[in-house]
């Protein structure tokens, strides 16, 4: 049987999601051979150079590091297959060629955001909360040609709770994905990983879940759904890439915003401050100083925390201070 410490890795990854299970594997004395992450790029006011988080962490720790623009490319190939590495890792990287995933002897395995085949997909986290679900997980699951659906290695599933947004969902995945990568990796060192075809865990008639990349249109908020609806849409994208609506005050003017956080659905007809959030046209606001409730296809919604195009994040009582809302409505 092969050791850790002779079998040799390369890691593929880009974000903060992916640097936890990077770290694990470093500081447990597995032998990353090589890192592949995106080529930096420019971003930001200052249209400065960024690097990936699996970069800066790569850079500290010393590790091979390639950034290739095409993972194709020939010299980018031959690079990788000089590494002689027996596995790859990839965790919130792009799409590889078979070329890059079938290249290593024990292959090619991926840490995904949610119990597959459930959302299979770009934004897995975020559409498990948009859509109300109670439960998520993380899988690992060996690569092949069409996206999300090799067979599975590992999964573990923890729950969503009724207040948790994208955020708080992401870092409790980041953490339990880190334990399972390590799981998977010491799994298939000893030889007994049974891999499962996804077909197999899909019941009578069930198909895969899709979880389609986020787009500015799917952020935006549609005050006609109800409002059960519209708390989960919101917490699902929030803090990013956020929730957004239309203000249109009371000269015509529209108003961007984004919308952070709400209240838990409220009823029709119930008390809010010294206001009654009312069964009226949804969009419609009622506001009083301290509350800032906005009517949907059912019940209402307090926002709680938003952010006026071009001004910072702030609570609905501060914003209510500075912007005069007689006469304004989402739409």
């Amino acid at each position: 049987m092969i050791s850790k410490d002779d079998l040799r890795i390369v890691f593929f990854g880009t974000p903060d999601f992916a640097v936890e299970s990077l770290r694990r594997l470093v500081e447990g004395g597995y032998n990353i051979v090589g890192v592949v992450t995106m080529p930096d790029k420019i971003a930001g006011r200052g249209h400065r150079l960024m690097q990936s988080t699996v970069k800066q962490y790569a850079v500290e720790k010393g590790l091979h590091l390639m950034q290739p623009v095409r993972l194709k490319d020939e010299a980018f190939v031959e690079e990788l297959r000089s590494l002689n590495a027996q596995l790859h890792i990839v965790i919130a990287f792009r799409m590889l060629p078979e070329v890059v995933w079938a290249m290593p002897p024990l292959g090619t395995f991926n840490l995904h955001a949610s119990l597959l085949p459930k959302y299979r997909g770009a934004a897995p986290i975020n559409w498990a909360v948009m859509n109300g679900d109670t439960v998520t997980g993380v899988t690992t699951f060996f690569l092949k040609h069409e996206i999300d659906t090799g067979d599975v290695i590992q999964q573990q599933s923890i729950e969503i709770g009724r207040t948790d947004n994208v955020e708080t969902v992401h870092d409790r995945l980041m953490m339990l994905g880190a334990d399972m990568v390590i799981d998977t990796v010491d799994a298939i060192i000893a030889g007994t990983v049974k891999p499962i075809p996804q077909d197999q865990m899909l019941t009578a008639g069930e198909q895969p879940t899709p979880a389609p990349k986020i787009f500015t249109e799917t952020c935006r908020i549609d005050w006609t759904r109800p409002a059960e609806q519209l708390y989960n849409h919101i917490r699902g994208l929030s803090p990013y890439p956020t929730a957004w609506s239309e203000l249109v005050d009371d000269e015509g003017n529209t108003h961007h915003v984004k919308i952070f956080t709400t209240s838990e659905p409220i009823a029709n007809d119930v008390a809010v401050g010294t206001r009654r959030a009312l069964s009226v046209v949804p969009g419609t606001i009622t506001a009083d100083g301290k509350h800032l409730v906005v009517a949907c296809g059912d019940g209402s919604l307090e926002i709680l925390s938003l952010q006026l195009s071009g001004k910072r994040r702030m609570p609905a009582a501060d914003f209510m201070r500075g912007f005069n809302l007689d006469g304004c409505r989402f739409v």
